[in-house]
């Protein structure tokens, strides 16, 4: 791993914490950001020729933080500073600056941060679109292709959340329980954006690669504060189950390689047991909801020894329930791959047909209907679909796979055009 490669894979894995700190400190968005790209300027600048601190993210506090305060001085010079004892060089000081910074400050940290950006004041898309760009650093291409809205559109998205956190007087402090427990919905949306921003992105693209085990990471400490909350449970599991195909997921040239053709070999033992005891643990509660219901699917395909042992019965009955609590196109869409094997392609393609217009811009809706009309020996609309798929193909790795289906079926049907 190169240098640089390593310092913006620390930067990134410590940007909730320090984004927390920072904002428990000026309680401003827009400050506790600005200090810590400044923090992260000073260490591209400065691990190179000294080394990598002990413990990045309290470096990364303690630059940030005196960053901020020199910004606060220069904006409002009549303004009292912060405590002198908050104030000082960084040299000597690492050392103990990362022994006060223990893990119970980072977890009250993360959180507070997690519940401002998912205040109810803020509608549910700005909610998440603010999580995703202050806790978790994603650029706004990135959120914008998570919401399937042009850059342009999601940057004034953000800019318009944090005007209104700012001009709201929106409280930074930790909510109390019950709120925590109305707003924990949304931040668990936000985590399984995050992950599933990570795991779109594939394990070819290292920069993204981080975002899984951080969703991960905050799903395990979003658990230990509402430990007996089986949704909670659902998602971590779900997401310990997605990422445990990590290494299946691509071949040795980094192509796709599809869930039935996965080595199981490489899966995850470690992370499935510990998933699928979350999610015996939720059932047992009796109070299924979505993230239950999708761990409770991905769970089957772990449990399936070999493809052919999938309970695709099971998996069809469990999506119908989802589509029931929480109505979906992509839901059904992800349906119709048990509806086909249970009843055969063109049963499924009927079941996605309705869908057409509203996952238009969706790849795997291209994809996925470009795959049945291919097994259903309509080779000419295969390509078509497929055609489609790759021109919306968001990484190298998907444009290659849909290629690959588009070279077999022309060179196969002797040029289906």
């Amino acid at each position: 791993m190169s240098e640089l490669v390593w310092i913006d894979l620390a930067l990134t894995s410590a940007r909730p914490q320090v984004m927390g700190a920072l904002l428990r400190y000026f309680r401003s968005l827009d400050l506790a950001e600005e200090a810590f790209q400044e923090a992260c300027l000073r260490a591209l600048k400065t691990w190179p020729d000294k080394g990598p601190p002990r413990d990045p993210a309290a470096w990364l506090i303690f630059v940030g933080r005196n960053s901020g305060i020199d910004q606060v001085r220069k904006r409002a010079r009549q303004q009292p500073l912060p405590p002198e004892e908050t104030i000082s060089n960084l040299e000597d000081a690492e050392g103990d600056l990362a022994e006060r910074l223990d893990g119970s400050h980072y977890r009250d940290d993360i959180l507070r941060l997690l519940f401002v950006c998912c205040h109810p004041d803020l509608p549910t898309t700005q909610q998440l679109a603010l999580a995703l760009r202050i806790v978790s650093g994603l650029t706004v291409k990135q959120i914008a292709r998570a919401f399937l809205v042009s850059e342009a559109a999601m940057e004034q998205r953000i800019t318009r959340a944090k005007a209104k956190v700012a001009a709201a007087g929106i409280p930074f402090e930790t909510p109390d329980a019950i709120a925590r427990a109305e707003r924990l919905g949304i931040v668990a949306s936000m985590i399984y954006l995050v992950f599933n921003e990570g795991y779109s992105a594939g394990e070819a693209q290292r920069a993204e690669a981080p975002f899984c085990e951080e969703a991960i990471r905050l799903a395990r400490l979003l658990l230990r504060l509402f430990p007996a909350e089986p949704e909670v449970m659902g998602l971590t599991a779900l997401l310990l189950l997605q990422h445990s195909r990590l290494k299946a997921r691509f071949d040795a040239g980094g192509e796709i390689v599809l869930l039935e053709d996965q080595d199981r070999g490489l899966w995850d033992g470690r992370a499935i047991n510990e998933a699928l005891a979350l999610i015996d643990k939720a059932l047992r509660h009796r109070r299924p909801g979505p993230f239950q219901i999708q761990a409770a699917i991905a769970a089957l395909h772990a449990r399936a020894e070999k493809t052919e042992d999938t309970d695709w019965h099971e998996i069809n009955l469990l999506y119908l329930s989802l589509e029931r609590m929480q109505p979906s196109p992509v839901a059904t869409l992800n349906r119709a791959v048990a509806v086909s094997k249970l009843e055969g392609p063109e049963a499924a393609l009927a079941l996605i047909a309705p869908l057409e217009e509203r996952l238009s811009g969706y790849f795997y809706f291209h994809g996925l209907k470009g795959g049945l009309l291919k097994q259903a020996g309509r080779a000419e609309e295969a390509c078509h679909a497929f055609d489609r798929a790759i021109a919306l193909a968001t990484t190298p790795a998907e444009a290659a796979h849909i290629r690959q289906h588009i070279d077999s079926l022309r060179g196969s049907s002797g040029g289906a055009k």
